[in-house]
């Protein structure tokens, strides 16, 4: 196939490197690319938003398919224009990119399915947005309704510091027509993580989750840029959180677009903000995010082009792929001043030994080749990205390879992966452990709940009858590992609890599982007969009994944490609070 890859940055480098493995990839064009990109594909010099020009060059070229990286020329309908020519290419429609190009569109689609985000307004008349601001308490998200190179979005901590971003971008056009509307958010809280999934308008194959890191400096301080750095996966994003997200996010999604008469084919990002067991969308992208594809390409072990041909012609519900279980991380070098102004034609030096090293990858975004020379050509430069053994590991490696690399001025980020390090570093108090992966649907009240009240778990894998060694080294090494509460759920004979109560002193919990004929009663049966001398504190059947599991956890280990104590009395007023609510509505 002859492929070519539309765009200039560290991401358009990160997929032409990916494609260029693929042993369908005969030849590989990049318009316009840059120096890095020069290294695996032929650079065309066509801009990436000059659509007549690249759909001519693609005809010419027996171009076999197009892969657009911008959002840019997404939502000024490249792919639409490829479509027309007869030419196959990767990417939304423009109707569909405006998930992205237009955040009123997207709030508007989310408030219409259900789809869960922040409280917010859209306006273009400033004096009606300064008097929304006035209601809203503080801090408060003013977002540019329209393209702005991931900058226009502002959290102000004063009503005044909004009201005065309102005015630059309506009133002073800091970002052009981006900015004739704004939307007006609460300030949503939590731990942000990227989702990013391919979609063929109907099927869904996700990618891990990931997580950038927008501000410019350490601590997430300073403004906004276009992404400092990424890591994946991103711990915040477990099993139960990844099934909720494509449950109440990314399915709904494109079930919305179609609905909308706007059917999504390429891939979609979700922005998130994960807060203990709430997940919100803080935004859509119609493309890949940069730097978070460097991350997931470099853990991305299935060749990708027939991923792309399937959301193109179809058969992406056939697909599968296969993804290194060793975390990525990825440190963004950028121009010192940047993203304000900043100085092009730094020489850059170190390249070569990076080169050498085993699983790192300098992905270039902001580069070009000068007199037999790389120097800087953009804000953010390159896109150092490791693979390691563990986050640490990769973590360790990535500035390694940073510390190789110098050229005047240069500015990053020296905490990238580090919430992931924090989030790791959490002895689990509380074991979630299933008879099989199919349990999990139940499982997952547990979890939920657990994560409402801030409280870490370990969720895993074990039967009682097809890994016995398995499910008790987990029981034997439970205390050893911070673990006080061991919930476990099984079907059919269920002796999972059991077998857990017979290697532990730790409290085991039951949960049994209706997986059979016999309703649950089996399960029910098998969990609560124990021996003498071998308790398990047995739940009722299925996600009642699971979110029990976990409520008497949190119980057992409010005994000794005053704060847990504090959050279940909360906990059981707010439920006290809505019997009380549904009571005055029946009696009027």
């Amino acid at each position: 196939m002859n492929i070519l890859i539309v765009g200039s940055g560290g991401r358009e480098h990160a997929l032409a490197w990916k494609i260029a493995q693929s042993p369908e990839a005969d030849q590989i064009f990049c318009a316009p690319g840059n120096a890095g990109i020069a290294e695996v594909a032929t650079c065309v010099d066509i801009a990436a938003d000059a659509i007549d020009e690249l759909v001519a060059f693609a005809g010419q070229n027996r171009i076999d398919l197009t892969v657009v990286g911008p959002e840019g020329p997404l939502s000024a309908g490249i792919t639409d224009a490829f479509e027309a020519a007869g030419l196959a290419v990767f990417g939304p429609s423009a109707a569909a990119a405006e998930i992205e190009a237009s955040k009123t569109y997207a709030k508007g689609l989310m408030e219409k399915y259900g789809i869960p985000t922040a409280r917010g307004r859209a306006f273009s008349d400033p004096e009606k947005a300064r008097k929304y601001i006035r209601t809203m308490e503080e801090p408060i998200v003013v977002k540019a309704d329209g393209l702005a190179a991931g900058k226009g979005v502002v959290i102000c901590s004063t009503r005044k510091q909004a009201q005065d971003t309102v005015k630059q971008m309506i009133q002073d056009k800091i970002f052009g027509d981006a900015g004739k509307t704004v939307v007006i958010e609460e300030c949503l809280t939590g731990e942000e993580a990227s989702f990013i999934a391919f979609t063929d308008g109907t099927h869904i194959v996700p990618l891990p989750a990931s997580q950038d890191h927008k501000r410019v400096y350490d601590g997430d301080r300073g403004s906004n840029t276009g992404g400092m750095g990424a890591y994946s996966p991103a711990p915040v994003v477990d099993a139960v959180m990844q099934q909720k997200i494509m449950d109440q996010i990314m399915r709904p999604a494109v079930r919305a677009m179609a609905a909308e008469g706007r059917p999504y084919k390429g891939v979609l990002y979700a922005g998130l903000m994960i807060d203990k067991d709430k997940i919100r969308v803080v935004e859509f992208n119609c493309r890949f995010g940069d730097p978070e594809t460097q991350p997931l390409m470099m853990r991305l072990k299935s060749d990708i082009v027939p991923l792309l041909r399937a959301v193109v012609h179809g058969g992406l519900d056939k697909c599968r792929i296969q993804i290194d279980p060793r975390p990525a991380v990825c440190v963004v070098m950028a121009a010192g001043g940047y993203p304000g102004s900043y100085a092009k034609g730094a020489g850059i030096s170190g390249l070569a030994n990076v080169r050498r090293m085993k699983d790192v990858a300098a992905f270039h975004a902001g580069t070009a080749a000068k007199n037999n020379e790389i120097v800087t050509a953009g804000g953010r430069v390159l896109g150092v990205t490791a693979l390691g053994d563990d986050i640490v590991k990769a973590i360790s490696r990535a500035y390694k390879a940073v510390e190789k690399i110098s050229w005047k001025n240069v500015h990053f980020r020296t905490d990238i992966g580090a919430k992931a390090k924090k989030r790791l570093s959490a002895a689990p108090a509380v074991g979630i452990i299933m008879g099989s992966d199919s349990d999990l649907p139940v499982m997952s009240a547990a979890a939920d709940l657990l994560k409402r009240f801030d409280i870490p778990y370990e969720l895993t894998v074990a039967s009682a009858h097809r890994t016995p060694e398995r499910a008790g080294e987990f029981a034997e090494t439970a205390r050893k590992r911070g673990i006080r509460v061991i919930i476990a759920g099984a079907g059919h004979a269920a002796h999972l609890a059991g077998a857990m109560a017979a290697h532990t002193t730790v409290p085991i919990i039951g949960v049994p599982i209706d997986s059979s004929a016999l309703s649950g009663f089996d399960a029910l049966l098998s969990t609560v007969q124990m021996p003498p001398g071998v308790p398990v504190a047995t739940m009722a059947v299925g996600k009642p009994g699971a979110k029990n599991a976990a409520v008497l956890a949190a119980q057992i280990l409010a005994l000794s944490d005053p704060g847990l104590e504090a959050r279940m009395v909360s906990y059981k007023s707010a439920m006290a609070d809505e019997v009380n609510a549904k009571a005055r509505s029946l009696e009027g």
